[in-house]
């Protein structure tokens, strides 16, 4: 059912700071502009690496749910993990049918595709962002 690993989320309290983490320390070369998802209450940027990628998240204010993550992880850290799937729907189906709790309803992500969460105790302890397949990668 799952595809490609897309992305790792990782929760920052600054995503300028983290920049300069995978930049000047780790060599990443292609580093995305920082962007505001308003609905979602976050700053997002993209790490790109040969494989995959790094969602850098910074929460935008107190409500943000990344604060609550941050409050428990001051640093910041794994937030989660993307795959891409075919059919969203049907694989938000399938994972209820199996028993898994998505979180809340199908939404647009940071790539601009639909997507759902799982909740992390259905999931062996990390939360996991399923993700339609982005066409241009079809």
């Amino acid at each position: 059912m799952i595809g490609r690993l897309n992305h790792v989320g990782v929760a920052t309290p600054s995503i300028d700071e983290a920049v300069k983490l995978y930049r000047d320390v780790l060599g990443a070369t292609s580093i995305g502009e920082k962007f505001k998802m308003e609905e979602q209450g976050v700053w997002v940027c993209f790490v790109d690496l040969p494989n995959s990628q790094i969602e850098l998240i910074e929460p935008i204010d107190e409500s943000s749910t990344i604060t609550g993550f941050l409050k428990n992880n001051p640093l910041g850290g794994q937030h989660h993990i993307c795959f891409e799937v075919e059919d969203l729907l049907a694989a938000r189906d399938d994972m209820v049918a199996k028993g898994a709790r998505v979180l809340g309803e199908p939404r647009i992500g940071a790539h601009g595709t639909p997507i759902i969460f799982i909740h992390p105790k259905d999931m062996g302890g990390m939360l996991v962002e399923l993700m339609q397949t982005p066409e241009a990668a079809h």
